[in-house]
């Protein structure tokens, strides 16, 4: 019986495979780094939105009732959250609409995060006109 070298029949892997596969794994890691970085991004917005939408909620719910909303502009300031509403007379000139008891406003609030996120909310709102 002869003895083989070892280098004839070993098994095993060349220096040049190793670092192919080194590559490869670098290459599918930095993917994966990028994928959780968009991730968290995306999360993060989301979270700030989330806020902005509940200050704004929580301002306009704090708006005077119907019979004492007047047109003008307010403004201020809510958990590090500007804010300004503007309220005035909706132009709907529209001569066939009947005469109504109703006057609608509309309001427009535009409210900025802490972060420079901003979101805007329009709404109509009606309320008594005033008897003359």
């Amino acid at each position: 019986m002869s003895r083989k070298s070892c280098s004839d029949g070993e098994k095993g892997f060349t220096l040049i495979e190793a670092l192919v596969a080194l590559a490869i794994i670098a290459a599918v890691l930095s993917s994966i780094g990028a994928v959780i970085g968009t991730t968290v991004q995306g999360t993060r917005t989301i979270d700030q939105r989330l806020a902005l939408s509940g200050a704004a909620e929580t301002v306009l719910a704090a708006l005077p009732p119907r019979n004492a909303l007047k047109p003008g502009r307010q403004s201020g300031e809510l958990a590090g959250h500007r804010w300004r509403i503007d309220v005035a007379p909706l132009n709907a000139a529209t001569p066939d609409v009947p005469q109504t008891r109703f006057l609608p406003l509309v309001v427009n609030m535009r409210m900025q995060a802490p972060g420079g996120a901003a979101i805007q909310v329009t709404t109509v709102r009606l309320v008594p006109k005033v008897a003359e």
